[in-house]
């Protein structure tokens, strides 16, 4: 029986731990190619160490969303995680451009390390959504979460692209302080439910994090069972929709300030701006997009989504004129909201109430699986064919994440029993 309720004020100050994670990662898909190139490398190899870091995450998430299911300490299931990984990314993540300064080794040594502490903590403090929010709700809940995550990349894209300006540490500066404060509020306001007993559990688990690795590796296990050799396959058709959804954007977000500078001829400012906009859009039907997919069902909303999306990306495979271009991206943005908004909220329904956190570390690990898959691929894509094959990848995830959707029959919210 679920006993938590929904609360937009709870909701606003979880999302704060969603606003840094936003922040940081528009920051770093913004510039670090930019610094990249500045080595002479090839798009292909800048591609590469652009995913080079998140296999880490690909290793770790997963693994740490079972790992939080399975905790008890004092202060929760998810918070140990994030009072850990959280001072450690941002460190190492203001950290980068400092490391540039010396050379390539120092800088992916600390881009690594970055990425290792964003993997600690990302899956708990994504799973205090599901934890603390009714499953009718999650869909409202995902909006406010994410219209606080498109607010952080709005200031990481508009602000950060000013600050960059000026000088190019500073948006990393201010990203790296900016996520201990959010962290801090969520650790502050936010309160975790005490989570329900698992008799399955050794009676150790409930000494703290001293339980867990071994069960963390079999509730894995017995999940990936479950996804793969199940009747049926809502779940796992979900899971390959978010992958291929994610190589389309990625391909987008992870090059379109390159597009902008080496294909358009404009600064790569400017192209950060345009994003940024799209941003804004995101995070203005974020709750929107929560509300139409609670009325209308989360499916449904999300194909509508994916069609946007394809229209955003084949308008502007035919504009040269960047101001026409910004405003189809502020279209597109809309759809991303319809998707992501919906799609997290999908994916922990499909499970009981003490399995979120490890599905919610099997979104991510699906989700980043493409984040390492697409840049490279598309990386080597722009080496023979030019930007346009940029455009023409992300359409081809669009479309065949939509085909994966068809196959998705579950995953809409429970009424509260």
């Amino acid at each position: 029986m679920e006993k938590f309720t929904f609360s937009y004020r709870k909701t606003f100050w979880l999302g704060f731990g969603f606003f840094s994670i936003s922040l940081l990662w528009s920051i770093y898909n913004s510039y670090i190619p930019i610094f990249l190139k500045e080595f002479s490398l090839s798009s292909f190899l800048v591609g590469f160490i652009m995913t080079f870091d998140n296999i880490l995450a690909i290793v770790l998430q997963p693994y740490i969303g079972f790992l939080s299911d399975q905790t008890r300490t004092k202060i929760g299931r998810r918070m140990p995680f994030i009072m850990v990984g959280a001072p450690i990314a941002a460190v190492f993540f203001l950290l980068i451009p400092f490391a540039k300064s010396l050379n390539i080794g120092w800088m992916i040594t600390t881009i690594l390390v970055m990425n290792l502490a964003m993997a600690i903590f990302r899956a708990p403090v994504i799973a205090l959504m599901p934890d603390t929010v009714p499953s009718k709700s999650r869909s409202k809940a995902n909006g406010v979460v994410n219209f606080m995550g498109g607010l952080g990349s709005l200031l990481a894209f508009l602000v950060g692209s000013k600050i960059y300006d000026i000088d190019k540490r500073l948006p990393f500066i201010a990203g790296g302080v900016i996520l201990v404060v959010s962290c801090l509020l969520v650790f502050l306001f936010v309160k975790e439910p005490p989570a329900e007993v698992d008799h399955s559990l050794d009676k150790k688990a409930k000494k703290g994090l001293r339980i867990g690795f071994s069960d963390a590796f079999k509730e894995l296990g017995v999940a990936l069972k479950e996804l793969f050799f199940s009747k049926e396959k809502s779940e796992l058709w979900l899971l390959i929709a978010i992958f291929l959804w994610f190589c389309g954007f990625n391909a987008i977000e992870t090059f379109f300030t390159s597009y902008g500078k080496f294909h358009l001829g404009i600064e790569e400012s400017r192209a950060s701006f345009a994003l940024g906009l799209f941003s804004l859009t995101f995070m203005i039907f974020s709750i929107p997009a929560g509300f139409i997919g609670t009325k209308f069902g989360r499916k449904k909303t999300i194909l509508a989504g994916i069609v946007i999306l394809l229209i955003m990306n084949g308008i502007i495979s035919v504009l040269t004129d960047f101001t026409l271009i910004q405003a189809t991206l502020i279209f597109g943005g809309f759809g991303w909201a319809c998707i992501n908004i919906n799609s997290l909220p999908m994916v922990v329904d499909m499970v009981d109430q003490g399995k979120v956190g490890g599905r919610t570390g099997l979104y991510y690990f699906f989700s980043m699986l493409a984040a390492v898959s697409a840049p490279p691929i598309v990386g080597l894509l722009i080496d023979f064919f030019g930007y346009q094959s940029m455009i023409i990848f992300s359409m081809g995830g669009f479309v065949l994440a939509f085909a994966a959707m068809l196959f998705v029959k579950k995953g809409e919210a429970k009424e509260a029993t």
